[in-house]
């Protein structure tokens, strides 16, 4: 099967609406205001891609795509539109998300309709502003984002890797973490008395921040 390599190509307005990218291999490309809606990127590979205009707010829409296991590593994404696209076994490694909507967006492979396990590698992202509202992200690695101002709000991230993340003390009880790993998370503004933290994995260091709601005071050793 012959795999299609683009390497430093510019897209404008182009449409790859309900085309066949299956294992297309892009590096250093542009698109811009381009329509991936419906495309089937199953083990599609970007590297080094931009998907936005600079100085625009446009991104490009990947809408109902499939992207399952498909691989993003250092790309500028910001703005794109990923509603109701069915992303599970995504890999995003230091992308710009800002902005990104993955609305209805699914990152779990369903067994029956209550039975379901996900899979998502989200790392070294900037996510600010993202809407993932009600998003399943359970058990996935989601290490060292950048979650500041994103809709978390009904989003279910128990038992991930959120080590090293930066959240909004705000979102704090807008998204389930029982089970997560926290280490390296400032925890400013998280009350254990109305979020639960079964299996919650914390450093020493931030007990202090975690009791300090209920007026614990930690001494050192």
């Amino acid at each position: 099967m012959q795999v299609d390599n683009y390497t430093g190509k510019t897209y404008i307005n182009t449409n790859f609406s309900g085309e066949d990218l299956q294992d297309a291999r892009f590096e250093r490309c542009e698109f811009y205001r381009c329509d991936f809606s419906r495309a089937d990127l199953t083990d599609a590979c970007f590297i080094n891609c931009r998907f936005v205009e600079t100085g625009t707010s446009e991104g490009c829409n990947f809408s109902y795509a499939t992207l399952i296991s498909a691989s993003f590593k250092h790309c500028n994404l910001s703005m794109a539109l990923f509603i109701g696209a069915r992303c599970f076994g995504i890999e995003l490694r230091e992308c710009n998300l800002q902005g990104a909507d993955f609305a209805r967006a699914s990152f779990a492979n369903h067994i029956t309709h209550k039975s379901f396990f996900c899979s998502a590698y989200i790392t070294e992202s900037n996510l600010s502003y993202a809407n993932l509202e009600s998003a399943k992200l359970e058990k996935c690695e989601l290490m060292d984002n950048r979650w500041r101002g994103a809709n978390l709000l009904g989003a279910s991230m128990k038992g991930s890797d959120l080590s090293g993340g930066e959240f909004s003390q705000s979102q704090w009880g807008t998204f389930e973490l029982e089970g997560c790993n926290l280490c390296r998370v400032e925890l400013d503004g998280l009350d254990p008395r109305n979020v639960k933290l079964e299996g919650v994995m914390i450093n020493q260091w931030q007990q202090e921040q975690l009791l300090a709601p209920l007026g614990i005071i930690v001494a050192p050793d």
